[in-house]
């Protein structure tokens, strides 16, 4: 009798475990939408959508989990076992297809330069149609500007000095011009364009502008650049994934385990009231 009991147990507290996750993301999801909220800018608001979502499924699942374990109603532990075996199914499939859009992709390095530049056509064919198109790079050009990516940079540095930066792939990409096109340094986010124009055929040497609210925020390099974040994004969240999956298979073991344990309990409870 002992033993359901104790399984009982390890299933509800792995369960709350995942439950404090869920809410824990939807918090966050419903925090970034907050009108109120300074720093709701529009990244964190487009993410604001998948949080709420991901965070009530876990909690819903969770919550029918625990439900099921005190309660010893099958009906309920059948319904998390469902739920849950959708959840690890959709957490493989994100897993594949992040795996599959992210495989390409790759900052090139440059002669005498700490950083790397990017190139729009590196990437998944899926990827650059999202970037390019013009209602979803608007979004993602409103975030870059309200994060001030490229403000961050200016302290006043020598040439070498910034060169030799370690830039992420955005910076790169989206607050100076191509090393090709051998502009000028002014500043981290002046160049001057040279009188003679550049023989490369890069269309991003025409993109530049000094304005600061414009710079590079129209080249390919800027787009190539937000790929190159995301992926680097992605392979933590893939870490991250992995570790959610093989926490949900546990949690999936164990409920199969107390499904198995409380059907065994009420077969007992009724073959105990009938021998009496």
């Amino acid at each position: 009798m002992a033993r359901p009991r104790c399984s009982n147990a390890v299933f509800a507290s792995f369960n709350v475990l995942t439950l404090l996750l869920g809410a824990a993301v939807l918090a966050r999801g419903i925090y970034a939408g907050a009108p109120g909220h300074r720093g709701a800018t529009g990244c964190e608001r487009f993410l604001r959508a998948p949080a709420l979502i991901l965070g009530a499924a876990i909690v819903a699942v969770s919550a029918a989990g625990i439900a099921g374990a005190y309660c010893r109603a099958s009906l309920l532990l059948w319904l998390y076992l469902l739920l849950a075996a959708l959840l690890i199914l959709a957490a493989l499939c994100f897993a594949a297809f992040a795996l599959a859009v992210t495989n390409a992709g790759a900052g090139r390095a440059v002669s005498g330069r700490g950083f790397k530049e990017y190139r729009l056509g590196d990437y998944s064919s899926w990827l650059r149609r999202r970037v390019e198109d013009g209602r979803t790079w608007e979004r993602i050009r409103s975030c870059l500007a309200e994060a001030r990516v490229c403000r961050s940079l200016q302290r006043n540095r020598t040439l070498d000095e910034f060169v030799n930066d370690n830039l992420s792939p955005v910076q790169s990409g989206c607050c100076k011009p191509p090393t090709e096109c051998n502009f000028t340094y002014l500043n981290e986010t002046y160049w001057t364009k040279p009188p003679i124009p550049s023989n490369s055929s890069n269309p991003d040497c025409n993109t530049w502008s000094n304005d600061q609210s414009e710079l590079c925020y129209g080249c390919q390099s800027c787009k190539a650049g937000v790929l190159g974040n995301l992926k680097n994004s992605w392979k933590k969240i893939a870490i991250i994934n992995a570790a959610f999956i093989v926490l949900l298979i546990v949690v999936y073991s164990l409920g199969c385990c107390v499904l198995r344990n409380n059907r065994r309990h009420k077969y007992t409870l009724v073959i105990g009231k009938y021998s009496r």
